[in-house]
């Protein structure tokens, strides 16, 4: 009886996280869920660059080169995806059953807009989701892991207001709206102390921007002007990673080990379409827009997005107790190539980024008090963006701290499951008083982990 309702329960549990998988997958494709968000360096490249590092990493300044944990899936680098756990029948090199790792996020951001020479503040509150992953053992020491994130979003309007001499006023409005994602999968071997993986993906997105301009006249009247530029493209990308494993310290009380890490992607091209559209126009209140005249209207059916090529290098040293407890350090370097950056042949303002980031995690040794089995994390980085729009650097650095909370697991049923709720907190700065416009952004980013033992084969005896 305990055996059948066992296996009900897993049963159970895979439609669950099915059904788990669409929903987020059908929310990942609306990428703001309330509020309006407004950042104009959103107009530059692709857009914003959504944090390309799982929630647990961002905590420790977003460290991800060198970093395999068995409980979290690493998809910056997929050769983290050889420490998934797989546990082998005794006597056996075939596996009995595996460890699976359902793991996903959601970033609450709040961003504030400045402009130097003004006390005048914008800010916007959304709630966007980060990722989606999955991880699962295929062997000892061979995982794979499938998973959809965004990568990047736009989302500006900006309104400007001129005046032609001694005449008629002139209001701009530029706004723009679109983003890319990036559902993936990928798998990752280890070679004694050597990992390698690998990661094939189908990055899409579409871009619109539109310009709308009207003149304000007293004497004549004019009519409203249209341009709009849409802009959808998508292809195959790769990433790789390696990451290697060198033993320091192995006691009876400590385990010590060194990790060297390498990721990244070459540049790659995105095959697209564009249409591009001037007109004319009257806005009624009731009924929106309507269209008087379309003066230019144009498709492309063979574009090319030049999406840049970027690599990660970085160590970490991990220092774990007999008893449980612990610690690590890492560092990592970052270096994306923007400057070989082009959307259907067109160059933008954006040049080579460059970041460091380092952080740690300590683990006390775990005891009956519910905080000694929390992980503490802290980090940061610093570096600069890669948009040069106003003329000159825009410098970027950022503080980030966070949490593990281990979530207690009631079920007698299934005592392999394990749940870990990973908090993040982030505080980001771009720009300087140097540049047009200053942006502060606060993140808090929530991260769930579920994880079970599957694969186990039931026996009768």
């Amino acid at each position: 009886m305990l055996l059948a309702k066992s296996i009900m329960l897993k049963r159970k549990c895979a439609s669950r996280m099915v059904q788990f998988l669409f929903t987020t997958a059908g929310l990942l494709s609306v990428p703001q869920l309330f509020a309006q968000d407004n950042s104009p360096y959103s107009r530059f490249g692709l857009g914003d660059v959504v944090p390309n590092t799982n929630i647990a990493n961002r905590a420790m300044g977003g460290i991800q080169a060198a970093y395999a944990d068995p409980l979290t899936v690493n998809f910056s680098n997929p050769a983290s995806y050889s420490n998934f756990i797989g546990y082998l029948t005794p006597g056996s090199n075939k596996m009995q059953n595996g460890r699976v790792i359902l793991d996903a996020g959601i970033n609450l951001e709040s961003r504030t807009l400045r402009n130097p020479n003004q006390t005048d503040k914008f800010t916007a509150t959304n709630a966007l989701f980060s990722y989606l992953q999955v991880g699962m053992p295929l062997r000892k020491g061979w995982g794979l892991s499938f998973g959809l994130r965004p990568v990047t979003r736009i989302n500006y309007n900006v309104v400007e207001r001129s005046r032609i001499p001694n005449e008629d006023s002139i209001i701009t409005a530029n706004m723009g709206n679109g983003g890319t994602y990036l559902p993936s999968i990928g798998t990752g071997v280890a070679i004694k102390n050597l990992s390698l993986g690998v990661n094939v993906g189908y990055l899409f997105g579409d871009r619109e921007r539109s310009r709308r301009r009207a003149i304000i006249s007293n004497e004549v009247e004019y009519n409203n002007a249209n341009f709009t530029t849409r802009s959808s493209f998508g292809n195959l990308v790769f990433s790789g990673g390696a990451q290697y494993k060198i033993n320091l310290v192995k006691s009876a009380t400590r385990n010590t080990t060194l990790r060297l890490g390498a990721s990244g992607n070459i540049s790659q091209t995105l095959k697209g379409s564009q249409d591009i559209i001037t007109e004319t126009y009257i806005r009624d209140q009731n009924t929106g827009d309507i269209r008087l005249d379309s003066v230019y209207d144009k498709t492309i059916r063979n574009g090319k997005v030049e999406f840049p090529a970027s690599y990660t290098l970085g160590f970490v040293v991990d220092n774990q107790t007999q008893k449980g407890g612990g610690w690590l350090a890492g560092l990592d370097f970052v270096q994306t190539k923007w400057s070989n950056y082009s959307f259907f042949g067109e160059n933008d303002a954006v040049q080579d980024s460059w970041q460091i980031r380092a952080g740690g995690q300590i683990r006390p040794e775990p005891a009956r008090n519910y905080f000694s089995n929390v992980a503490y994390r802290a980090g940061f980085y610093t570096g600069i963006d890669y948009i040069t729009a106003g003329g000159g650097d825009l410098p970027l650095w950022g503080v980030t701290a966070g949490l593990a909370l281990p979530v207690v697991n009631f079920n007698r049923l299934s005592p392999g499951q394990y749940s870990v709720v990973n908090l993040t907190f982030e505080y980001t700065k771009r720009g300087n008083d140097d540049n047009i416009l200053k942006e502060n952004l606060f993140r808090v980013s929530i991260g769930l982990n579920f994880s079970d033992i599957w694969f186990t084969k039931r026996k009768y005896d």
